[in-house]
């Protein structure tokens, strides 16, 4: 049977900001349980009082990954170079029996010129191929037969190198997700290696993108 604590952590959950805000202890528990009394009452289909959510609020144990532990800070203060590449085009493109041999044409050409930008990704309908724009009439031409999904361009890049042991470390890309998220910044595409982090956005947010990872950093 569902409780009001269950209520509480599962309206937490959801809301990731206002969990971390409880966490950090910068919320009015008092405000907080009146504005809650209302969903939580309907979620159990009864009267719920606001002391028992105040209390239930106050219980509550946040994941300590939301919390400033030694092991994060030191994750975080080795974060490795934040490189920053523009004038990219993303391509997202259907799925084919052909995609794959004209894909190795476009592989051949990047070759050649090894400062280009470039990612693929293959998803189960989709792939996306990211690339520096000077290559447009090339990618264009060279998929031609392709059922082109959409196309963007004026993006830009921000890659971040990761510590080693970085996959190890729980709530990680939260901690960038989160600032981005807090300045309002949309992200176009997200790219990720082993030890390497990169989101893509539009030109317009670069600026104030790459000052808020920065930010975590510092």
């Amino acid at each position: 049977m569902k409780t009001v604590s269950n209520c509480v952590e599962d309206i937490l959950i959801s809301q990731p900001y206002l969990e971390e805000a409880l966490s950090r202890n910068i919320i009015n528990f008092s405000a907080l349980a009146l504005e809650l009394t209302e969903p939580i009452s309907k979620m159990l289909k009864k009267d719920v009082k606001a002391g028992a959510i105040m209390m239930a609020l106050r219980r509550y144990n946040p994941p300590t990954t939301l919390t400033n532990s030694v092991k994060m800070k030191r994750v975080i203060q080795n974060l490795g170079d934040i490189t920053v590449r523009s004038n990219l085009t993303d391509y997202t493109v259907k799925n084919s029996g052909t995609l794959i041999d004209n894909h190795a044409k476009i592989l051949a050409r990047i070759n050649e010129e090894s400062k280009l930008f470039y990612t693929f990704t293959r998803g189960i309908h989709e792939s996306n191929i990211i690339i520096s724009s000077s290559l447009n009439d090339f990618i264009q031409t060279s998929l031609k037969h392709e059922s082109f999904l959409a196309v963007q361009e004026g993006l830009s890049a921000i890659s971040i190198n990761l510590p080693q042991d970085n996959s190890k470390i729980a709530g990680l890309y939260y901690h960038f997700f989160k600032r981005l998220a807090w300045e309002g910044i949309v992200l176009y595409e997200v790219i990720s290696t082993t030890n390497e982090f990169t989101i893509l956005v539009e030109d317009e947010y670069v600026d104030q993108a790459f000052a808020a990872i920065k930010r975590v950093k510092s």
